[in-house]
């Protein structure tokens, strides 16, 4: 199989879609972040997917900014970084509620109570140490870059302007729902989650088009020349 920027483009677009279904499905009928889910295998799977849906989200940004690295330019690219920061940390600690605090469950329940209410916009009791500094940083980095990313990619109009759009939007609307309960806050999912899939599936689309606006090979040209002076 031969790699070619057409394939890492696709797979990139791929990436991004099954990011984006992933991302709306967990959130569906999520169970109460508490100490007394944190040990069920539904847990479990849920957290094990973010972790999944992080990673996918990663390769599917990194492929839609560098299918339009000339034209996205400086704003592109720091709405590319503080993006990555948030789904980096986004996968960081869903690592850790899968597979971390249910090892504490039993031992420091007010703990892993603790952490979940700091994850999900509550006040945690106790202190949590970096791990507060973690889930700030993690939300700035979400909120800021996909609001950033978005308009950077609906400027460059090489994928599909209104999914740029409900990106940056989903951004908003992420800071307004911030302030409402868990189960509210996991409506945050549906704009963005469906933003992923539409520009995963411009940018799959886009690679058709893509190596037609390649360059040629520089050393094509460098042999012609030398054929013709000889």
């Amino acid at each position: 199989m031969t790699i070619t920027p057409t394939t890492l483009i696709r797979a990139a677009g791929v990436a991004a879609i099954a990011a984006g279904v992933i991302f709306i499905g967990v959130q569906i009928n999520h169970p109460h972040s508490d100490v007394t889910n944190v040990t069920t295998t539904e847990w479990a799977v849920r957290n094990s997917l973010k972790v999944l849906m992080a990673a996918l989200a990663l390769a599917g940004i990194t492929g839609m900014y560098l299918r339009q690295v000339r034209q996205i330019g400086v704003l592109g690219l720091l709405g590319y970084l503080v993006f990555s920061t948030g789904y980096l940390l986004i996968l960081s600690s869903a690592y850790v509620a899968g597979y971390v605090l249910p090892s504490l469950a039993d031992t420091d329940p007010g703990y892993v109570n603790d952490v979940l209410a700091a994850a999900t916009n509550g006040t945690a009791q106790g202190d949590i140490g970096l791990l507060q500094t973690v889930l700030q940083v993690q939300g700035i980095g979400f909120i800021g870059g996909s609001l950033i990313f978005g308009i950077a990619l609906f400027r460059a109009r090489v994928l599909a302007r209104w999914a740029a759009a409900l990106l940056a939007i989903g951004g908003l609307v992420t800071v307004a729902l911030s302030v409402l309960p868990d189960a509210f806050y996991r409506f945050l999912a549906f704009p963005n989650g469906i933003a992923m899939v539409a520009l995963g599936y411009s940018l799959w689309r886009s690679a058709r088009t893509y190596t037609t606006t390649l360059p040629a090979p520089a050393h094509n040209s460098r042999v012609v020349s030398q054929a013709g002076a000889e």
